[in-house]
């Protein structure tokens, strides 16, 4: 597991970046986990999809629309998407907008709450579709303009969610990110099996209690906590794969079928039942 440092270059004439992904195969996409200063907004036409956001990990149905904050680690939407996948990504630097401006306040609150990471609801999803796919013809000047008045609409949208209960410290996760390398690698290769704190503690360089006082601290989440979390989301990806759910259980490093039930709803807010019916309801 990789935390990337993504570079985004404004497009030309243009002070922002927008990207039209029309129709894709969700297969074309690589899970990455990735961070960068831009704010993002993520709009997904329909379908359903995996969204992990910061230490959130969930799956969206019908559609998403989604802002992510500055340097909030995410992963792409695409990845394990009913096909077609379609979706509009909005990334723009604070530093181009008049947030300062008296107008500009309910925005700057809107970014302020984005570190959590912001999901919306249906009802504001289509206004804010219609008038992004409205800025594919319009004039960079124009599209600007329609970027302010999204955002004015998102921050006066009274039906919302954020994604995260703590925020997660991207500085803090770039000054530490050699060490937590080492440790996001061990538990890529071993997650499907009895992972012992000790060794990982070992491979950091660090006592146990010093590690897991290091790990909390970094990440706003405990090691045993994100073992969970990534193996819950390698249980998504393989009960997509038609394995029985105890197939996955076993395959993903959980002793017995009745403590992965536990986990994965407590991680997913449904059962790997539920979570496979919405699936082929989708």
């Amino acid at each position: 597991m990789k935390i990337e440092y993504e570079i985004v270059t404004p497009d030309k004439d243009s002070s922002f970046h927008i990207i039209f992904h029309k129709k894709i195969n969700s297969k074309d996409f690589e899970w990455q986990y990735h961070y960068h200063p831009e704010y993002e907004l993520v709009y997904i036409k329909e379908g359903s999809g995996a969204r992990h956001v910061g230490n959130h990990i969930g799956r969206y149905r019908h559609g998403d629309l989604i802002l992510i904050g500055s340097n909030l680690p995410h992963s792409g939407f695409g990845l394990h998407a009913t096909d077609p996948h379609e979706e509009i990504v909005l990334q723009v630097n604070s530093s181009v907008l008049p947030l300062h401006l008296t107008e500009m306040e309910p925005v700057a609150e809107l970014f302020d709450r984005s570190k959590y990471g912001i999901s919306f609801s249906k009802k504001i999803h289509k206004i804010i579709g219609d008038a992004l796919y409205a800025m594919i013809d319009e004039s960079p000047a124009q599209r600007y303009l329609s970027m302010l008045k999204i955002f004015q609409n998102l921050a006066h949208a009274e039906e919302y969610y954020l994604l995260n209960k703590n925020i997660v410290n991207s500085e803090s996760i770039k000054k530490h990110k050699a060490r937590l390398q080492k440790v996001f690698t061990y538990v890529e290769k071993y997650f499907n099996e009895e992972i012992e704190i000790e060794n990982v503690a070992q491979i950091a360089g660090l006592s146990v209690p010093a590690f897991c006082n290091f790990f909390k601290k970094t990440t706003q989440i405990t090691f045993t906590a994100f073992v969970n979390h990534y193996r819950v989301q390698q249980a998504c990806k393989l009960l997509l794969e038609d394995k029985t759910i105890a197939e996955v259980s076993y395959n993903c490093g959980f002793n017995n079928v009745t403590y992965f039930n536990k986990i994965f709803k407590n991680v997913m807010n449904k059962t790997p039942t539920e979570y496979l019916k919405e699936i082929n309801a989708a």
